[in-house]
C-alpha cells in the first residue's frame, strides 16, 4: 500500500532524488491516450466527443511515428540555459512549416473515418480547404491557439490544428536531451516549450512514487511540483481540494484562495490508466461545480477550445 506522504514530510524531501522531467514516449504518449479516451467513453454523456478525440489521437499516433523535425541548434539551447528559459518555446520560435503537413494528414486521417459527425466532417472539410487555399490563416490561427488568445481562432477547428500541433512539439520533447535542460525556468509553465498544464498527476512506481506532475497541453512533457502548492501563483496556503460527492475516485480540483484559480490533480494510484488530456476533458462536470463556486481555470484542455478559458 502506498503511504501518504504529510505536508512536512513532502515538502523536506531530497528533492535532487526526485525526477525532475518525464519525456514524452513517441510509442506510447497518444496510443495511451486514445484507448483512455475510449474507456472514459463507456459510460460517459460526452462519449460522442470523447470517441471523435479518441479517433484523433490515432491520427497523432501514427503521424508521430514518422515525425522528425529540426530540434533547436545549439545557440538557442545556450542561450535558453543562460536566461533561464523553456529551449522550444512554442510562442518564441519559429515553427518549421512542415508541421503543416502534420495537420493535412490528421484531416485525412479524420476525413477517412466511416461515421464522422456531420459536424466534425463539415469542420475537418472546411480546415482542409482554408490549409489548402490559405496557410497563411492556417498559420495565424495556430498563433493564436498557442498564445491562448480568443480572437481569430475557429473553435471548431482548433482541437485538429492543436493535434497538429502536439504532435510537432511532442516529436521534439521525446528527442530532447534532458541534460540540455536549464537549471530554472519560470513557475507554472513546462520548462521544455513554455505552454501551461491541462492538469496535474501524483504518479505511482519508482523514484517517482508520491509525486505530483504537471502535465504539458503541448509536448505531453510533465515536471514535477511540490504537492500543495498552487500551479498558478505558488501560493502553498489557503488550498483545497474538491471532488464531487459519490463521484469517480482519484480526482480532485485544486483551489487556491490566493488567486481564484483551480486545477485538477488526479491520483494514479486510483486511476492506473490515467492520462491528464483525456481524464480532464471527460470530467467537466467539476468544472461546472467549480464555476459555480467562483473559482476560474487556471488554463484550458488543449482539445476543447472555450471562451475565458485561462485566467488572467
Amino acid at each position: 500500500m502506498q503511504r501518504v506522504l504529510a505536508r512536512g514530510e513532502i515538502e523536506s524531501l531530497d528533492h535532487t532524488s526526485i525526477p525532475r522531467l518525464r519525456l514524452p514516449v513517441r510509442a506510447a504518449v497518444f496510443s495511451d491516450r486514445a484507448a483512455r479516451l475510449r474507456q472514459l467513453a463507456q459510460d460517459s454523456p460526452l462519449a460522442g466527443y470523447l470517441s471523435l478525440m479518441a479517433d484523433l489521437a490515432d491520427g497523432q499516433h501514427q503521424a508521430l511515428r514518422h515525425c522528425k523535425m529540426p530540434g533547436p541548434t545549439e545557440e538557442r539551447i545556450e542561450l535558453a540555459q543562460a536566461h533561464g528559459m523553456p529551449p522550444l518555446q512554442a510562442t518564441g520560435w519559429r515553427r518549421d512549416p512542415a508541421w503543416r503537413a502534420l495537420l493535412a494528414g490528421l484531416l485525412d486521417h479524420m476525413a477517412a473515418l466511416r461515421g464522422l459527425p456531420p459536424q466534425a466532417a463539415q469542420a475537418v472539410q472546411g480546415l482542409r480547404h482554408t490549409l489548402d487555399g490559405d496557410p497563411d490563416a492556417i498559420e495565424a490561427q495556430a498563433d493564436a491557439i498557442l498564445a491562448e488568445r480568443e480572437d481569430g481562432v475557429d473553435a471548431a477547428a482548433a482541437p485538429f490544428i492543436m493535434a497538429a500541433l502536439q504532435v510537432y512539439w511532442a516529436g521534439l520533447a521525446a528527442d530532447f536531451p534532458e541534460n540540455a535542460l536549464p537549471v530554472v525556468t519560470p513557475h507554472g509553465v513546462c520548462p521544455l516549450c513554455g505552454s501551461l498544464p491541462v492538469a496535474s498527476v501524483v504518479r505511482v512506481g519508482g523514484s517517482a512514487d508520491g509525486c505530483r506532475y504537471l502535465c504539458c497541453s503541448l509536448c505531453a512533457a510533465e515536471w514535477h511540483l511540490v504537492r500543495v502548492t498552487c500551479s498558478h501563483c505558488k501560493n502553498t496556503k489557503d488550498l483545497s481540494y474538491h471532488s464531487i460527492e459519490d463521484g469517480p475516485e482519484g480526482i480532485k480540483a485544486e483551489s487556491c484562495d490566493a488567486c481564484h484559480t483551480y486545477r485538477k490533480i488526479f491520483y494514479q494510484e486510483k486511476i492506473l490508466g490515467v492520462d491528464a488530456v483525456a481524464d480532464d476533458l471527460a470530467s467537466l462536470t467539476l468544472d461546472m461545480l467549480m464555476g459555480e463556486a467562483g473559482y476560474a481555470r487556471a488554463s484550458g484542455n488543449p482539445l476543447l477550445w472555450q471562451q475565458e478559458q485561462a485566467a488572467s
